[in-house]
């Protein structure tokens, strides 16, 4: 399934549903990672869905994820830094099931 950064895709075992905001091949596989939860999925699990599915994280969500960070001493700046060192293919897919 070709896609671009800005799709609108689902998750299918959660149902979770997102923007694509960065595409990784790794290990044989395609990963996407989806705005609403920053996580990677493999492509084989996502389905593409109409833009009236997605929700986009409140200004009151956004802005707790941020204050996760407040008081670690690190800045945004460490933090790319740290996303883009992460070997995503020691990941497994696990879900509540």
């Amino acid at each position: 399934m070709p896609m671009i950064e800005g799709d609108v895709l689902k998750y299918m075992p959660t149902l979770t549903v997102g923007k694509v905001t960065d595409i990784r091949d790794k290990g044989g596989k395609t990963w996407v990672k989806l705005d609403r939860t920053n996580l990677y999925y493999d492509v084989s699990f996502l389905q593409s869905v109409d833009e009236s599915e997605y929700k986009a994280s409140s200004f009151k969500e956004r802005e707790r994820s941020i204050d996760a960070y407040k008081g670690t001493g690190k800045t945004i700046d460490d933090l790319k830094k740290f996303e883009e060192e992460i070997d995503i293919s020691t990941f497994t897919p696990s879900g509540g099931g």
